[in-house]
């Protein structure tokens, strides 16, 4: 099972948006609204910027960069926490004998701190952000998964709350699920055609390829 963090696993999307508004008011940019930032929650933070704010130079785009990382590292005194009923359902997956990975649009020190923060680093058999490999939708971060940890695509699944995880899963044909409590809702979510969307994180484990 390849997960998303932002949005899927992790509680951060208040956080994204603070830190965006916040960085984007430092350059000079405009201040976009919490809606309009939530939308690219998952593209890696260059893709994201790009999106944003098709107007900006390169100059603004390097700073906006640059303080965005400032932001969130001057918040992380107040620690992000996960969604409710992750630390058990991970703990439950591993138990029945499942692996899982991640597969964020995070920067690799960000995802290492989060971590490190919530002590699930163990969990995980792989990894890969945004900052090593292509950004999502480019399924080359599922690709190098797979080829890391010897799976099949048929014998792997992506859960994540954007269009972004689950274009990367259907562009090697692989299954997704979408979870509806992150940033993009469930038209979006359906129309990229997952095998499910789930309300709650618990409810993986009743996805029947992975109940036990």
């Amino acid at each position: 099972m390849i997960l998303d963090w932002d949005g899927t696993v992790c509680n951060s999307e208040q956080r994204i948006t603070r830190c965006m508004q916040r960085a984007s008011d430092r350059v000079g940019l405009p201040v976009l609204e919490p809606a309009a930032i939530g939308q690219i929650i998952g593209l890696g933070l260059p893709e994201a910027i790009a999106a944003l704010f098709p107007e900006a130079h390169s100059e603004q785009r390097a700073l906006l960069r640059d303080y965005y990382a400032e932001e969130w590292l001057a918040a992380r005194a107040e620690p992000l926490s996960l969604f409710d009923g992750v630390l058990a359902t991970l703990d439950r997956l591993l138990t029945a004998g499942h692996q899982l990975a991640v597969a964020t649009g995070k920067s690799r020190r960000g995802l290492n701190s989060e971590f490190e923060v919530h002590g699930v680093g163990h969990l995980f058999l792989s990894s890969r952000c945004a900052d090593e490999t292509a950004s999502k939708p480019d399924p080359r971060m599922l690709n190098e998964i797979l080829r890391e940890t010897g799976y099949p695509v048929a014998q792997a699944v992506m859960v994540g709350d954007t269009e972004y995880d689950l274009k990367m899963a259907a562009a090697i044909g692989m299954d997704a699920i979408g979870v509806s409590y992150g940033v993009h809702d469930r038209a979006r979510l359906h129309g990229c055609g997952p095998r499910q969307i789930i309300d709650h994180f618990s409810e993986l484990l009743e996805w029947p390829p992975l109940v036990a």
